[in-house]
């Protein structure tokens, strides 16, 4: 069943406008944000709710031919905007799921690190985030990471009571260990 409905299009392209601005990218430069959530080289990484790419294509260059980014969201145009970016690009590490993040499709234990950057609305439902930690717990290899970013000092809670150990806290990401 799926918890998750896609935003409209018109909110949709508002955002890509923001995302795709070369100012946000000096503000907010992505590589620095990914790396302090502990993407490394070689890893398969997750990213919940990847949007119009302004962490996907960062993280995939990251993660290095070795390593693999599987780009999910449930809105037809960020997966439309992010194919567009692997082409131009000429990424072939990216694989996008068009997906609702409760059942992601993909194999248990198979995730190195899965991160969930700008999702609020997602956060702000305790049952469908308690569903997506219940989805992210079975994906995730032992000792795994969960990388949110935010400053709810709840959520902290909420995904300790599902499995999880909380590592710590850098730079408003949250980082937290499958055990």
């Amino acid at each position: 069943m799926t918890h998750r409905t896609q935003s409209s299009h018109w909110a949709f392209r508002i955002m890509s406008l923001i995302h795709d601005n070369p100012i946000r990218r000096k503000l907010s430069d992505p590589y620095q944000t990914l790396e302090t959530a502990g993407i490394k080289l070689g890893q398969k990484v997750l990213e919940i709710g990847c949007g119009p790419g302004f962490f996907t294509i960062p993280a995939a260059r990251i993660v290095g031919e070795t390593g693999i980014v599987f780009a999910l969201d449930i809105h037809p145009l960020a997966i439309d905007s992010v194919q567009k970016k692997i082409k131009n690009e000429k990424i072939d590490n990216i694989t996008l799921l068009k997906a609702d993040a409760t059942n992601t499709g993909l194999p248990d234990l198979s995730i190195d690190i899965a991160f969930l950057f700008g999702v609020p609305r997602l956060l702000r439902n305790e049952l469908v985030f308690k569903d997506v930690l219940t989805e992210l717990y079975r994906v995730l290899r032992f000792n795994g990471v969960v990388s949110i970013k935010s400053s709810k000092k709840k959520l902290i809670k909420i995904v300790e009571n599902n499995s999880m150990s909380f590592l710590g806290e850098e730079n408003g990401i949250l980082k937290f260990k499958r055990i």
